[in-house]
């Protein structure tokens, strides 16, 4: 098991397969903020709600300089059919390996109805334009949470 992140690390780079056919890499995004929401599956009612969140503000977090990346271990077919059965405006990266799931520390054992499993943990992670950890949210509640994401990132280009 890996040491948990913090703020003000280096946060872990990866290039990942996104639903239109391309990649998407951190690296790549260097000069921009950067938010990654884990969560735990598309099609699923918290999912669902958090993705359309994300991408409703999606021009206020372009505003802020700031790029959205929702990452999941679903296939890169399941979050094209997520996209377009909810009008979803960003990117849906492919984790199926789950290794930049375990990077960033959010494979986690839950708990359902005294049942235990491995799971993602809804996270997120605001990604500063140097490539630091700036913010995490842990164990996210999907009420109000992209509102006080937008403005970290709003905060950061002060």
């Amino acid at each position: 098991m890996s040491q948990p992140l913090e703020t003000g690390q280096a946060a872990p780079d990866f290039t990942l397969p996104i639903d239109n056919g391309e990649a998407v890499s951190l690296s790549a995004l260097k000069g921009q903020n950067v938010v990654l929401f884990f969560y735990p599956k598309d099609l699923t009612s918290g999912c669902t709600k958090e993705s359309i969140a994300f991408s409703q503000l999606k021009g206020e977090f372009a505003a802020a300089n700031t790029h959205i990346i929702g990452i999941s271990a679903d296939s890169v077919a399941r979050h094209a059919k997520f996209r377009e059965k909810n009008d979803l405006t960003v990117d849906l990266a492919s984790d199926e390996e789950r290794a930049v799931i375990q990077a960033y520390g959010v494979w986690v054992e839950k708990s359902m109805y005294g049942r235990k499993y491995m799971g993602i943990e809804r996270a997120t992670y605001l990604i500063d334009s140097e490539g630091r950890i700036a913010r995490i949210w842990r164990k996210v509640r999907i009420s109000g949470h992209v509102e006080q994401v937008l403005k970290a990132a709003q905060e950061l280009n002060q």
